[in-house]
């Protein structure tokens, strides 16, 4: 038993700093930053991020100092949310929209050594580092130009900088990452933004920021090699986790200086955005652009903060309690609830479960319904494909399990919804792909072999939402033949419609 103790090889600690080097391994080729013209791969952003962790460590930054950022979402951006922690420093991002009496208390009460500052932010950062008391020494500064938007230093400078890419120039490829002692030592310093007093430190460690990660991309379902739009600040909250969560899954960062409508729309179209996040004063900013227009394809957007505004959602927002308000005014609707299923154009759509009042003379079909909405609320509020069941599945408390319906919706298809009549009553052909109510809804009676018709291979079987319990099936090998009734001989269904049945053997 002393083998399963923890060993260095199976307790290494938890720290997002890993995904990038498996991104390397793993997407190595692939596209991982995109700014303009400039395009990197995976293996290029690990060997640019060993290289600047390499060069802060040789210009004495020791493990456990600050370091700073100061600067919008471009690649260096990007690359110093890795870079600074594998140097073994703790990285401190800093709202480039701060003034400079806050930064410099910022920087003073972080006590940082180093501050990587963006060329369009330097004057800023020169005013900060002019109010710090004349015996707190001021942290070196690294200027983070931009090719394509170059601008001249200030002529005169007090204190000494160096450049990011003479870092990237200088820096050990080979570069051995500095692997923290424990999860529990600090990775990033944020710091809160001052809203009812001063700015609080708050210190995320690397299990926690590995933790958050995970967990965000498991919220989102974010998929393998997505293109990720950076219209969210990376000084907020170290965007959100996305800068490791986007190397986890090897997808493609598309960076920006400014969020512009313009700009986005077109980012978007050039590269085939499938996700951005941003705080809804974005949204409202891209909805209401001259410039909007309707995208070739859905893009996930992840927002908080406020309500987003209703144009950015699904084409309209849609509030499923007012479509189940209309639904329960109809004279046979028992029971109702709304959820969303998948669109391949909007994004998503109302789906809609109800359940009939007993003892109707006439059984609504799903056009009915759908008409008396159309008839009761915009139109798009409409729901588009109606499921009926004897009674929605509820918890012990009588809540309608909402989270059960969602799933059946995501795999129900209006073409495989269809009325089925007949002697035995009318019911759903459902598809085979159904969550586990739906494929065991009640349990008849089992039928003892020697009491039925003597047919070759068959064997009794229960249907979804059927009258009646006494059916049989006749079997071709594990092909479902047909589907009759006991002693009666009545095909219900021939082996051409079997394909969306489900049935239930006992």
């Amino acid at each position: 038993m002393e083998e399963l103790k923890p060993m260095p090889p199976s307790s290494c600690p938890f720290t997002p700093l890993g995904f990038l080097e498996r991104a390397a391994t793993v997407y190595g080729d692939c596209p991982s930053v995109i700014y303009n013209s400039t395009t990197y791969t995976w293996s290029q952003t690990y060997r640019r991020c060993l290289k600047v962790a390499s060069s802060l460590s040789s210009n004495g930054i020791k493990p456990g100092q600050v370091v700073s950022v100061v600067a919008p979402n471009v690649p260096a951006m990007y690359e110093l949310q890795f870079a600074v922690p594998m140097s073994g420093a703790i990285l401190n991002n800093i709202n480039s929209r701060l003034d400079a009496r806050t930064i410099s208390i910022l920087l003073r009460h972080s006590e940082s050594k180093l501050v990587f500052v963006d060329y369009l932010s330097l004057h800023v950062i020169l005013e900060a580092l002019s109010l710090f008391p004349p015996e707190t020494p001021c942290p070196a500064l690294v200027l983070i130009a931009d090719e394509e938007e170059e601008a001249p230093p200030p002529p005169s400078l007090s204190v000494d900088f160096c450049t990011y890419e003479s870092m990237v120039e200088k820096g050990d490829p080979e570069f051995k990452w500095v692997q923290p002692q424990s999860e529990w030592d600090p990775v990033v310093l944020n710091y809160t933004s001052g809203t009812t007093s001063a700015p609080k430190g708050v210190v995320q460690s690397h299990r926690g920021t590995f933790t958050i990660t995970i967990g965000s991309l498991i919220d989102w379902s974010l998929p393998k090699q997505a293109v990720y739009l950076w219209t969210l600040p990376i000084f907020h909250a170290n965007g959100w986790s996305y800068p490791w969560g986007m190397a986890a899954v090897g997808g493609t960062n598309i960076c920006l200086r400014r969020v512009e409508a313009p700009t986005n729309y077109s980012l978007i179209k050039r590269h085939g955005v499938t996700h951005m996040c941003g705080a809804p004063v974005v949204l409202n900013m891209l909805t209401n652009s001259p410039n909007a227009e309707r995208l070739q394809n859905p893009v996930q957007i992840l927002t908080g903060g406020a309500p987003p505004p209703s144009a950015v959602l699904g084409g309209e927002n849609i509030s499923s309690v007012e479509i189940e308000s209309v639904l329960y005014t109809h004279p046979a609707v028992n029971e109702a609830a709304v959820v969303a299923r998948p669109d391949e154009f909007w994004g998503e759509t109302p789906c809609a479960f109800v359940s009939l009042k007993n003892g109707l003379a006439n059984n609504p079909g799903e056009k009915d319904i759908i008409d008396y909405c159309r008839e009761k609320m915009a139109h798009y509020m409409v729901p588009k494909i109606v499921v009926f069941k004897d009674e929605l599945p509820k918890t012990s408390t009588g809540k309608i399990q909402k989270y059960l319906l969602r799933e059946y919706a995501k795999v129900v298809d209006s073409s495989k919804v269809k009325m089925a009549t007949g002697q035995v009553g009318s019911g759903f052909y459902l598809p085979l792909r159904s969550p586990r109510w739906l494929q065991t809804p009640f349990i008849p009676t089992p039928i003892s072999t020697s009491t039925c018709v003597p047919i070759p291979r068959w064997r009794p079987v229960s249907l979804y939402n059927f009258s009646q319990s006494t059916f049989c099936a006749k079997k071709r090998g594990s092909e479902i033949f047909s589907i009759f009734q006991k002693n009666q001989g009545t095909v219900l269904h021939q082996p051409h419609r079997l394909c969306n049945t489900h049935v239930r053997f006992l």
